[in-house]
This record gives C-alpha cells, structure tokens and sequence, in this order.
C-alpha cells in the first residue's frame, strides 16, 4: 500500500509535471531561450531546465535514492537550438522524476540527508526526507507558475 504523503505527492507531481510542460509546447527557440526583461531573467528553457533538475534531486533525497550529480550553475546557462529535443529532454526527466515516487515502500518522514548541490555552509545542512519532499514540490509549483507567466510575455 502507498504512503498516504507520497501519493499526494505523485498526484501534484504529475499535475505540476503536466502544466510545465504545456508552458513550453509549441516553442520554437528564440521563445524559449528570450529572458523575458533582460538579462537578469530567466527564459522557458532555465527555467524548465532548473526546475526538473531541481525536482529530480529534491525527490531523490526524500526518497532515499542515488542522489544525481547536478551541475546547478550550468542549468542557468542552457540554450536551445532544438525544440523536440528539448521536449524529448523534458519527458526524460519528468519520467525519472515520477519513477522516484512511483513505490510501495514506507516514507521514513524523518531520514536526515544533506543536498551536496546547495551552495556554502547549507551544503552540509541535514534535512529531513519530509522537507526534502516538501520543498521539492513548492519549488516545482513556484516555477510551474514563473513559467506560465514567463510564457504570457515572451
């Protein structure tokens, strides 16, 4: 039987998961490389591209899986020169991400891990699975919404 937190979960996972998606379907490349106003924003593509890479580990830690190596600042920095890949891409990582909450096994809310991925002395900072799981999910739902509006503009 599923966790009662790890099916809700995977509900708003793939809820989140298919509203991103739609954010950046029928892009072509200038849309989803263009900073909406200036530099100092992000385009479709980091966002997308941050956000799944973002979810993908968030999940791992919660669930007790293989952390990924992430390079976090070379999500920032992505261009697309080819939109299917770039959806292609996007379907990889959503499956990964939904693999990760696809399990019967109990949610241990209170396993303690450290996200090597963090920045400074928070890299070392125990948290446990639940906030892990957490803030894996408000960070997805926080960039589902900076993409919608991002698409809106660009």
């Amino acid at each position: 039987m599923t966790d009662p937190t790890i099916a809700a979960a995977r509900e708003i996972l793939g809820d989140s998961l298919e509203e991103l998606r739609k954010a950046v379907e029928g892009c072509p490349a200038d849309e989803l490389n263009r900073r909406p106003v200036g530099d100092d924003t992000n385009g479709l593509a980091v966002l997308v591209t941050h956000t799944l890479h973002s979810t993908r580990a968030w999940l791992s830690l919660a669930v007790g899986a293989r952390l990924p190596v992430r390079d976090r600042p070379a999500e920032f920095a992505v261009v697309v020169d080819d939109p299917a890949a770039f959806l292609a891409t996007f379907d990889a990582f959503a499956a990964e991400c939904r693999a990760l909450l696809l399990t019967d096994a109990p949610f241990d809310a209170a396993r303690v891990g450290t996200a090597p991925w963090r920045s400074g002395d928070v890299a070392e900072e125990p948290v446990t699975a639940a906030w892990a799981l957490l803030h894996a999910i408000a960070h997805l739902r926080e960039h589902v919404g900076h993409a919608q509006l991002t698409r809106q503009v660009v």
